[in-house]
């Protein structure tokens, strides 16, 4: 058998290799949705930053007026999301490489979940309470 017909030698699995998935058994995923929602974050940032310095200073009815405008709100929304999306992946990441102890990590990735939508979904609301006029 000469060079060019023997098989290549891997340490993966025949499932490993069929499914194209590394040891965490994840991918990439989680990588490119860190620098997917980078992105939207400075093409947000700009806008994101223009209306929180016209917010400075006024009282609610003013940020009422400024956050009334639905284009704002959504640019607002959008800014939260992503936002609240980047810091869960990235600890998450931090909570995977650094926490050993399985049940420990097990219960910082479940708070972390918790954290991040609960800051998410509570700036969404005063967004849409300011917003709305309510």
């Amino acid at each position: 058998m000469s060079t060019a017909e023997t098989p290549k030698r891997s340490m993966r699995t025949p499932l490993g290799r069929v499914r194209n998935l590394g040891a965490a058994h994840s991918g990439t995923s989680d990588f490119w949705r860190q620098r997917i929602t980078g992105v939207a974050m400075v093409v947000l940032m700009i806008p994101a930053l223009v209306i929180i310095m016209t917010l400075h200073g006024s009282n609610q009815a003013g940020a009422k007026q400024i956050l009334g405008s639905l284009p704002i709100a959504i640019i607002m929304v959008l800014f939260i999301v992503a936002s609240a999306w980047h810091m869960k992946i990235g600890m998450q990441v931090v909570i995977e490489d650094y926490v050993h102890n399985e049940k420990l990590k097990l219960a910082a990735i479940m708070l972390n979940n918790f954290f991040s939508i609960a800051v998410a979904l509570a700036s969404i609301y005063a967004i849409l309470q300011l917003s709305s006029g309510v």
